[in-house]
């Protein structure tokens, strides 16, 4: 993208000139109707099918994107698809390419997306962290794919610590594995516990070596900008994109 556009987020990270970056919101144009207005790309969400596709195909010259983005069938994995080795149309969490004019996409509606980049700009990645895939080490599987290159790593919208509420067993699934990950879950009623999940992501970045961590500072729990599952359940879902520049 050369000029902004109104409606779209380009992240705030230093990443090399070559690479380009940025996240759609609902404020954008699109096919989709209530609950879904207007610019939905998810499209296991419920919307009508011609709607997620006719959305999509929009991003191209909207954006002026270099290629269709890359989907993938997100299951809360940590799986990590390359995209330079043909793969296509499979469950996975992650994606990497060191190819120019490929675009990765993550699509979410309150889970984290984490965008990375090598400092040489020859590699960018794309991750999708719920709490199950954040736990489980999506973000340290994504990085495995950079051969040891030092990495930018850009945090997207996802909930915010004060809206997302949640049970023993996010809590433990961190803490198990991390005891100072605890600092991160506040409590509130028996058995519960308010969740920093972009401060989850940003302590298991720093402790996987990544020095350059930027973003996290948007709620789509309060920012009627997001879709947002946990605010509205019937809602649609966004996407974060990152390519290298052909």
């Amino acid at each position: 993208m050369s000029v902004p556009i109104e409606g779209v987020i380009t992240p705030d990270w230093p990443a090399p000139a070559n690479v380009r970056a940025c996240v759609t919101t609902r404020q954008l144009p699109g096919h989709s109707l209530p609950p879904f207005e207007h610019l939905n790309l998810g499209g296991r969400s419920g919307d009508s099918a011609q709607a997620v596709a006719a959305n999509r195909a929009s991003l191209l010259p909207l954006l002026g994107l270099p290629s269709a983005p890359l989907w993938l069938r997100q299951v809360h994995g940590i799986d990590v698809l390359d995209a330079d080795a043909g793969e296509r149309d499979r469950d996975a969490d992650a994606s990497v390419t060191r190819t120019a004019g490929t675009v990765l996409a993550i699509l979410t509606a309150d889970c984290l997306p984490v965008l990375f980049c090598s400092a040489d700009g020859d590699a960018v990645a794309a991750a999708h962290a719920g709490w199950r895939g954040l736990a489980a080490g999506v973000l340290e599987a994504t990085l495995g794919r950079f051969g040891g290159a030092r990495v930018h790593a850009w945090i997207g919208p996802a909930i915010g610590a004060r809206a997302y509420e949640v049970g023993a067993e996010v809590r433990d699934a961190f803490v198990a594995a991390d005891a100072g990950a605890a600092a991160w879950f506040a409590p509130t009623r028996p058995g519960h516990w308010l969740c920093d999940l972009a401060a989850l992501a940003r302590r298991r970045l720093t402790r996987a070596g990544v020095g350059s961590v930027h973003g996290g500072g948007f709620d789509t729990f309060t920012d009627a900008r997001f879709y947002s599952y946990r605010r509205e359940r019937d809602t649609g879902r966004f996407a974060s994109r990152v390519w290298i520049a052909p």
